[in-house]
């Protein structure tokens, strides 16, 4: 089964931070905390662990540096340092959501989708308005094909933030694939409409007009996605030709 939501829900927990990296003088441990999440959010994670690292030296007790320092791990790949980091942070601070939240990425990353579900549902049971974490528990749920669920924690996300884009693109994929495609469309709608460069959801929505045999559409979403940088599935492209009579 296709791990979905991977990457992104490695970001989940690096808040909204504008700062470029490069303008942000560190002294404190706070300061190369917050240099750490602007470095990871542009993609430099090396540098990002860098400064986690020197946070930790400082405030050896820094929860937040650790778990944020075991997220960019995991977006290396490197598990087992990125959960014994998030195992430090829980041991520091057993009552804060967002360590439990942040292991379960880093489970989900692994492919270890019943732990990523316990820690998520741990961080859930702290914090009952934790959006990320009903958003992580979906995925994980997907990845294990039990839509109903999945559907039931995007809901939930959406209750919480209306405009979590990512909660309504993934619950239409889950609404067309269970063969509700109204639904399915106005999850994509809702998604473009909070994120016009969401690239997969024209591409969702185009893979669900071909369904509904809404030809024309499914072209005009298709070539969007492309125009967005997503790589069309090759197959997906001989079917609407081939359904749809035409060859662009």
């Amino acid at each position: 089964m296709k791990l979905r939501n991977s990457r992104i829900m490695m970001f989940v927990l690096l808040g909204s931070l504008f700062l470029s990296a490069s303008s942000i003088y560190a002294e404190t441990a706070e300061e190369y905390c917050n240099r750490g999440l602007a470095y990871a959010k542009q993609g430099n994670l090396s540098q990002a662990i860098s400064d986690y690292t020197k946070a930790i030296e400082i405030n050896p007790n820094f929860t937040k540096a650790y778990y944020n320092r075991g997220i960019a791990y995991g977006m290396q790949d490197n598990f087992t340092q990125a959960i014994a980091d998030c195992n430090k942070a829980i041991k520091i601070s057993p009552n804060l959501a967002d360590a439990y939240c942040g292991r379960g990425v880093v489970y989900f990353r692994q492919g270890n989708f019943l732990q990523a579900i316990a820690d998520y549902t741990k961080a859930i049971e702290i914090n009952h308005n934790f959006a990320d974490a009903y958003c992580g528990r979906g995925a994980a749920y997907d990845n294990q094909g039990n839509l109903t669920q999945a559907i039931a924690d995007y809901t939930k996300t959406i209750e919480i933030n209306p405009k979590y884009a990512e909660a309504y693109y993934d619950r239409g994929n889950d609404y067309g694939n269970q063969g509700n495609f109204s639904q399915a469309i106005s999850d994509f709608d809702e998604t473009i409409k909070i994120n016009p460069n969401f690239a997969q959801a024209y591409y969702g929505r185009s893979t669900t007009y071909f369904y509904q045999k809404y030809f024309t559409k499914a072209w005009e979403d298709m070539y969007k996605a492309e125009s967005l940088g997503y790589k069309i599935n090759p197959e997906f492209l001989d079917a609407l030709k081939k359904a749809s009579g035409r060859d662009k």
